[in-house]
């Protein structure tokens, strides 16, 4: 059996922004010794009661299951901005962990999250703090990023003392900054590291 502390995260991505902070958070989890990460995806949702999503994505992570977040001992959750909220398809899969909820699978675990926006006041804030809520009814210990040695004074684009946020711009022509970047890999060290603190001290 695997002994590394386990971070899950957990992303919805449509343009790709979303899904690239989560490959840097896991670099972020994985410079930390004894941490390793595993990058689960939610299949989209749609207005359309005839539509659905393929069983296996056509590309990247696999989809969540339940014992991923029964597995985990962290969690990172990202999405996109959706009018100052996350994305239907990240609300769709929480609305569906009420067994985990009462399983208490999630409690006493660490976690944090991140987002992605197309305007530069497109309701970053809002939106992690929107998908911290389902978070503390599962019982988790919320993280955000220090003022004290994150670089959130020196970005002039994405980043949050609720979690690192990237500016995608309109047409999602702007790349991860250098400091978004670094936030971000900053934020799944400290999730890493607080993780197995956690999980040393109930050994």
């Amino acid at each position: 059996m695997n002994s590394d502390t386990l971070i899950l995260i957990l992303y919805y991505s449509r343009q790709g922004a979303t899904a690239r902070m989560a490959q840097l958070i896991a670099q972020g989890v994985e410079s930390v010794p004894g941490c390793s990460a595993r990058l689960r995806t939610v299949p989209g949702v749609s207005a359309d009661c005839e539509a659905s999503s393929p069983d296996i994505p056509a590309d990247g992570p696999p989809y969540c299951e339940m014992e991923d977040l029964r597995e985990c001992h962290g969690l990172a959750l990202g999405s996109p901005t959706r009018f100052g909220n996350m994305a239907a398809a990240m609300k769709y899969f929480l609305d569906g962990t009420g067994a985990e909820w009462h399983a208490g699978s999630l409690c006493g675990k660490p976690a944090s999250v991140f987002t992605s926006t197309g305007s530069l006041h497109g309701g970053q804030e809002s939106t992690l703090l929107s998908m911290m809520l389902p978070l503390l009814h599962h019982g988790m210990l919320i993280m955000g990023l220090p003022y004290r040695d994150s670089g959130l004074m020196q970005t002039s684009s994405g980043g949050t003392p609720y979690g690192v946020s990237h500016w995608a711009g309109a047409n999602q022509e702007k790349t991860i900054s250098a400091e978004e970047k670094s936030l971000c890999i900053l934020q799944g060290a400290r999730l890493a590291r607080t993780a197995q603190a956690l999980r040393s001290r109930h050994a």
